[in-house]
């Protein structure tokens, strides 16, 4: 059977639309839907008109229109802006890495870093104990935003050792405050930073 026959069985011409071309099969199905000889025939030559579409588009014979061939041009996306109204067009890993908080999500981890910084003020002994439990509560609030326990280590691990680093170099302003006091709070405010804004 050539192509013709094919849209002579549904019914139309050669210049048919795809939505003329499924109209008329559902409109043939409904019409000899009971009569299994005529559905098979139907099929086929559905089929057949779609297979030879394809290769002609494949072929750029058939103009195919711009919605179609680039779906992702019809696609607005909206412009992250920051609070200074300048577009963010930051890397797609960097956008994915930083989280925009909620009032609960800044409260809970800034109380509990408060907590922590008072108490390695007042106790200088406890240094290790706060440091380690400020680590924890990192680790907690990023596992908690999006349950990956592995993504969440590594960002803790990284605070934290920037968060060393930093206070060690920064140590020089340490004033009124042990060396190793300051280096914890710059390590807690840089925790308190990972857990709230990253995730």
């Amino acid at each position: 059977m050539s192509n013709q026959s094919h849209y002579q069985q549904l019914g139309l011409t050669e210049d048919a639309s795809f939505e003329e071309i499924q109209a008329a099969k559902e409109r043939l199905k409904q019409q000899h839907g009971d009569d299994r000889k005529v559905m098979e025939n139907v099929e086929a030559a559905y089929d057949a008109i779609l297979m030879d579409r394809l290769r002609l588009r494949q072929e750029g014979k058939i103009k195919v229109p711009e919605g179609i061939r680039f779906p992702e041009k019809q696609t607005k996306k909206v412009p992250d802006t920051s609070s200074s109204g300048k577009i963010n067009q930051g890397p797609i890993w960097l956008q994915r890495l930083i989280d925009t908080p909620s009032q609960a999500d800044i409260l809970w981890p800034t109380g509990i870093y408060v907590v922590l910084g008072a108490i390695s003020i007042g106790q200088p002994s406890s240094l290790q104990l706060t440091l380690a439990l400020g680590v924890g509560g990192c680790l907690y609030f990023l596992n908690r935003k999006e349950n990956k326990f592995g993504r969440a280590v590594l960002l803790t691990v990284g605070g934290l050792i920037f968060g060393l680093i930093l206070g060690a170099i920064l140590s020089a302003l340490a004033t009124g405050l042990t060396t190793e006091i300051f280096i914890t709070l710059v390590t807690f405010l840089v925790l308190w930073m990972v857990s709230c804004f990253l995730r």
